[in-house]
């Protein structure tokens, strides 16, 4: 934790207390919701993503990249649903397709129109993906890459990384989590080279798999190192182990997804958020020769169910949206204007003397009160969470939506507009607040 005197921290709390007071009595009606919801679900909450003190605010719709609450506030959408809300709110193209299927019936328990074509606009576009196969979310995908992985090889080990996640049962920050999935998994360091290279060679033998994002998203947006990847890639290979990319999140920041992006040749690849058009969507492919085995006309073939894998809202609103939305051109705008936010807010902390760094890459990105570079989220442990949630306060206060953790993410609504917008209330906080704000070294 960085340093601060006591007059400081009690400067800082006071912050808090104080935009936390203004923050209640801004918004009653979600309050009261909030409250409400306490008498059925725990904490007043099914998402733990979606909780925050003194209490998370509830939307009643979206425009655009604009949210409306229960207290009638307007929010320019920063969170964009964790990554999975790309296509903003309310899209005309994947509403009609929505209503289109609404219109003609569901649940039909057969085959559709629109699985095959999403299928092969996925396999076109993505060039790790030979076969595909879908889910119902990102974790469902990880965890059926994951099992295939064993199921194939015969070997048991999973290699993550300490900080990573993917999905509610595979979630690595600060060892792991009690719920997770009882895979033997050996932990390692994000962007650590060497000691990737020795974990590999000593548990070559029972690794199944080695998983991760090649941009952390939960763990921080941070981008792996060309180096590390390229290790892992040949690593994994010598071994015979499956190396395995989570791109739930990352496959939105290039239109032939990351891995493509950057030149990476993973055995299998797991989707998920954006591509089912808003809709509950997960995928896992990768070589024809590993996804070949769920071919239900081959003998012993894996098997693989799932009552809403093909539901026809997310093949429908998911093809229609990849397909006719989420344009080349498109995406690098939202991408490049990502990397003009990201930059100017890195260029305002240096301005103000604030010690703090935004990570990521394109339209993802995080903001860290912490000094030096940010390279794992080891390099993150010693941040003060109250810096972030100040910061988190006073940009609801503002009518700007934004994460906890301080993760940020744009969608295709967003315009030059909406970016200085932004980044001028930022600059605007660090001003305000300078003096109970960590000092850049």
């Amino acid at each position: 934790m960085i340093a601060a005197s006591l007059g400081a921290n009690i400067e800082l709390d006071t912050a808090i207390a104080d935009s936390r007071q203004r923050f209640t009595a801004a918004n009653p009606a979600s309050l009261a919701r909030h409250q409400a919801a306490k008498q059925s679900l725990p904490g007043g909450n099914t998402r733990a993503v979606l909780y925050y003190e003194p209490f998370p605010l509830a939307m009643t719709g979206g425009e655009g990249n604009r949210l409306t609450d229960l207290d009638g506030h307007t929010y320019v959408d920063f969170v964009s649903e964790y990554t999975a809300g790309l296509y903003g709110h309310r899209n005309s193209l994947i509403a009609d397709a929505i209503r289109k299927v609404a219109d003609s019936g569901w649940v039909l328990g057969a085959p559709n129109p629109y699985e095959a074509r999403l299928g092969e606009a996925i396999v076109a576009r993505f060039p790790a993906i030979e076969r595909v196969r879908f889910c119902n979310s990102g974790t469902e995908a990880n965890l059926m890459a994951l099992s295939t992985a064993r199921a194939v090889t015969g070997r048991p080990g999973i290699l993550a990384f300490e900080g990573g996640y993917h999905g509610g049962i595979l979630t690595f920050a600060h060892g792991g989590s009690p719920l997770n999935a009882p895979y033997p998994f050996v932990l390692g360091h994000y962007n650590d080279v060497a000691g990737t290279v020795a974990l590999i060679r000593q548990h070559a033998r029972e690794l199944a798999a080695v998983i991760l994002e090649p941009m952390m998203g939960g763990g921080g947006c941070i981008p792996a190192r060309p180096e590390f990847l390229a290790m892992l890639r040949e690593e994994t290979a010598k071994a015979g182990i499956l190396l395995i990319l989570d791109e739930v999140m990352t496959s939105r920041l290039s239109y032939r997804g990351y891995h493509g992006k950057v030149g990476l040749k993973p055995d299998l690849v797991s989707l998920g958020k954006y591509i089912g058009g808003g809709c509950s969507f997960g995928a896992f492919g990768g070589r024809a020769d590993i996804l070949d085995r769920f071919d239900p006309s081959s003998p012993n073939a894996f098997g693989h169910g799932g009552t809403f894998n093909n539901n026809i809202f997310s093949m429908a609103a998911g093809f229609t949206g990849f397909t006719q939305v989420l344009t080349e051109s498109a995406l690098t705008q939202m991408n490049e204007l990502g990397d003009q936010l990201r930059g100017t807010m890195n260029d305002l902390l240096r301005q103000r003397g604030v010690a703090g760094t935004v990570t990521g890459v394109g339209s993802l990105m995080n903001l860290h009160f912490i000094d030096g570079e940010v390279s794992s989220p080891h390099d993150v442990d010693a941040a003060d969470p109250r810096y972030l949630h100040l910061w988190q306060m006073e940009m609801l206060l503002r009518g700007q939506y934004v994460t906890p953790r301080g993760m940020m993410a744009l969608s295709l609504p967003f315009t030059r507009g909406d970016i200085d917008r932004f980044t001028g209330i930022f600059d605007d906080f660090l001003a305000e607040h300078r003096t109970i704000l960590p000092i850049r070294r």
